[in-house]
């Protein structure tokens, strides 16, 4: 982490406060319900078409381990750059992160982010960036990059490009 503030977009999934870094958040669209998707993962709900492009959409309840529950009005998808695609150099590969609602858009300085603790395992441990202390409770900040792993990125490729050919 460097010693310079930070731009953070904060969101609830349950009962969760997390954190995007706000230069990989592209948009914050209203929730719409995606097309379905056969035989795709659990966590993937389907697929929304964004600005000519076919966004695969993570429910990120399913991808935390929480139990799924029908959108609350309050529901958002982020749209994610994950980084750049070795088709378009210079172009981001994104998807959608439902989420039950995007809260704000705040600054938090350096000495707010404490590590995540040693106890962190699995897959938590490699998403989780920092833990930010804010008045309202402590806040997960996300890698989202590496909320997927490469053969989950190559199987959301796979959705959008197949959906993308109909």
């Amino acid at each position: 982490m460097s010693d310079a503030p930070h731009q953070i977009v904060t969101f609830r999934v349950a009962d969760a406060l997390f954190a995007a870094d706000v230069r990989v958040v592209e948009r914050v669209l209203r929730h719409a319900v995606p097309s379905p998707v056969p035989n795709a993962a659990p966590w993937i709900t389907g697929v929304i078409d964004h600005q000519q492009r076919v966004l695969p959409v993570v429910s990120m309840r399913a991808r935390l381990g929480l139990p799924e529950i029908a959108s609350p009005p309050t529901a958002r998808i982020l749209v994610l750059a994950l980084e750049e695609t070795s088709e378009s150099p210079g172009a981001s590969e994104w998807i959608g992160a439902a989420v039950d609602a995007v809260l704000d858009v705040v600054t938090v300085q350096p000495a707010d982010l404490s590590p995540p603790p040693p106890l962190f395992r699995g897959l938590a441990a490699g998403y989780l960036r920092a833990i930010i202390r804010r008045p309202e409770g402590l806040v997960m900040l996300l890698d989202t990059r590496a909320l997927l792993t490469a053969p989950e990125r190559l199987a959301l490729h796979d959705v959008a490009e197949a959906t993308s050919d109909v």
